[in-house]
């Protein structure tokens, strides 16, 4: 918590999760270079040593909070939660998951772009489109993370995810799957898909994405075991109710090779003597998050 009088961060990022521990340092060290300077992870009773991995996270300089959030369903609830801590200590705050990684090839340009709009008279949430990356012909889940292993995605983009400003939202805080409704008077800006993009590593491996049938965070969004709203763009397409890997899986959801990111990432952040990548390493080594 901020001290009173002690200037707000800049840029915060919020995000709920279930047993994900495992990208929870891909996904915090990739987005602190981006400038996110301020983390809050609502822990949906995972069971998975995040409390050791945000530990951490803190050892290496990474400012992050896990809070229990015990309420099955409730995301929603917990972002409202979320927001009125961020108005006290961030200028402005993203809601994202850790499967998705901003792609902005410049250090502190996510906070840079979002700084741009913090003195704005009308601006309080700026959104950034997705594109939904899949298996990329893998089986097992790849060993340098998920911005270097998953390179073959769906060609147009899909939902979009925002940064909003904590201070000017409606004060039910109402939110829908991590969108807010604003105060009165302000508005939405969206970022243009040349200048920032999310890469959605959406369609894992079966291993990994199999999990979604059996735990979904957010009120509004189905169990994909009940049989409901079959076509809601939540699911994955072709899937039914039941967690049965397709003998395919591994080559759908690829339409367009996109190396961007995994190229960006090998060439900025692996270490120049091991290859490694600062989410590779534990805490004894990783003495940088970039070279």
């Amino acid at each position: 918590m901020r001290e009173e009088g002690e200037a707000k961060y800049e840029l915060c990022a919020c995000t709920m999760l279930w047993n994900q521990a495992a990208v929870l340092k891909e996904w915090v060290m990739y987005h602190s270079w981006l400038g996110v300077e301020r983390w809050f992870i609502y822990d949906n009773n995972s069971d998975d040593g995040l409390q050791d991995v945000a530990d951490e996270l803190n050892s290496l300089n990474h400012n992050v909070t896990r809070h229990v959030w015990p309420w099955v369903k409730a995301q929603e609830a917990g972002f409202s939660h979320c927001a009125l801590r961020a108005k006290y200590e961030c200028n402005w705050v993203g809601f994202f998951d850790v499967d998705e990684f901003f792609y902005l090839p410049r250090q502190n340009s996510l906070r840079a772009l979002v700084s741009n709009y913090t003195d704005s008279p009308t601006i309080a949430e700026v959104r950034t489109m997705c594109h939904s990356f899949g298996p990329s012909g893998l089986t097992a889940p790849p060993k340098q993370g998920v911005t270097v292993g998953y390179t073959c995605r769906v060609q147009a983009p899909e939902r979009h995810k925002s940064f909003v400003r904590p201070d000017l939202l409606d004060v039910t805080l109402l939110n829908i799957v991590h969108h807010f409704k604003l105060r009165e008077g302000y508005r939405t800006t969206n970022v243009a898909e040349s200048t920032a993009v999310i890469n959605h590593y959406k369609y894992q491996v079966w291993d990994t994405f199999k999990a979604k049938f059996f735990r979904r965070v957010s009120t509004y969004v189905t169990n994909w075991q009940d049989d409901q709203n079959k076509g809601s763009k939540d699911r994955a397409p072709g899937l039914g109710t039941e967690a049965v890997e397709p003998p395919d899986w591994r080559l759908r959801f690829c339409e367009v090779w996109d190396t961007g990111l995994k190229d960006f990432v090998l060439d900025t952040f692996a270490d120049v003597a091991t290859g490694l990548l600062p989410w590779e390493r534990s805490s004894s080594s990783a003495s940088s998050a970039a070279r």
